[in-house]
C-alpha cells in the first residue's frame, strides 16, 4: 500500500470564504456545439455557485453533503465496473448480497428480496429470471409450502459474490489510504451517526424511488 503525508484535515468553508465582496469563482460556459461534454463543476464552484442563488445556504454543511454525494456517485461507478468485469450486473450483485446476508443454506423468497431491494414484485421477477438463466441462483417450489417459491444461492453465485467482494476490497484500501487508523475510526463512526440519523427520520427510506431494471 502506498504512503502518504497528506493531512487529514479538509478545508473549512465558511461566510467569509464566499463574502459578496470577494471574488466569484466563474462556471465554465456552455458549449457551443451540442454534445460536447462540459467537465463537472470544482466542489468550490458548486458552492459559490449555490451560494450566490441561495444567500441562506452554509456552505460548511453544503461542502460536507456535497462531497458525500459525489464520493457516493464515484463508488457506484466503480463498483459497477468491477461487476461488469466479472459478468454481472450491480442489480444481480445485489441479489448476492441480500442472500448472503441471509446466512446458510442462503435462500430466499422473492418477495423477501424485493423488499429488502426496495424493488416491485414484477421487476424482481424479472432480474430472478435473469440470474436463473446465468446460473447464479436457482428458483424452486418450497418443498414444506408447494405455493410458495424459493431463490437459493449457487456455488457459482457465490463465488461471483466472493470475485466482487475481492476486487471490492482493493478499491476500498486504496480509497482509505491516505487517513491512519485513528482517522479511520473517527470517520467510521461520524458517517455511522449521520446514517442512524437519517435511518430515525426516515425509516421507509431504505429502498429506491424507481427500480434499477
Amino acid at each position: 500500500m502506498k504512503t502518504s503525508n497528506l493531512n487529514f484535515e479538509a478545508k473549512q468553508y465558511t461566510s467569509k470564504d464566499f463574502d459578496a465582496n470577494l471574488p466569484r469563482v466563474i462556471l465554465p460556459a456552455m458549449p457551443d456545439t451540442p454534445g460536447e461534454p462540459v467537465a463537472e463543476p470544482t466542489l468550490e464552484e458548486q458552492i459559490a455557485a449555490y451560494q450566490r442563488e441561495f444567500q441562506d445556504l452554509d456552505p460548511q454543511v453544503e461542502q460536507i453533503v456535497s462531497a458525500l454525494g459525489r464520493l457516493n456517485r464515484r463508488m457506484n461507478v466503480a463498483y459497477g465496473r468491477q461487476t461488469a468485469e466479472i459478468g454481472i450486473s450491480n442489480a444481480e450483485w445485489e441479489v448476492l448480497k441480500a442472500l448472503v446476508l441471509s446466512g446458510p443454506p442462503y435462500r430466499l423468497g422473492p418477495g423477501d428480496i424485493a423488499k429488502r431491494l426496495g424493488l416491485t414484485p414484477a421487476a424482481m421477477t424479472h432480474r430472478i429470471d435473469r440470474m436463473v438463466q446465468e446460473g447464479l441462483v436457482t428458483r424452486d417450489r418450497d418443498e414444506t409450502n408447494r405455493v410458495r417459491v424459493i431463490v437459493e444461492l449457487t456455488d457459482e453465485g457465490r463465488e461471483k459474490w466472493l470475485e466482487a467482494m475481492r476486487l471490492a476490497s482493493v478499491f476500498e484500501e486504496d480509497l482509505l489510504q491516505d487517513l491512519t487508523p485513528a482517522e479511520r475510526g473517527i470517520l467510521g463512526e461520524v458517517l455511522t451517526r449521520l446514517l442512524r440519523r437519517v435511518e430515525d427520520a426516515q425509516p421507509d427510506a431504505d429502498g429506491r424511488l424507481t427500480d434499477l431494471d
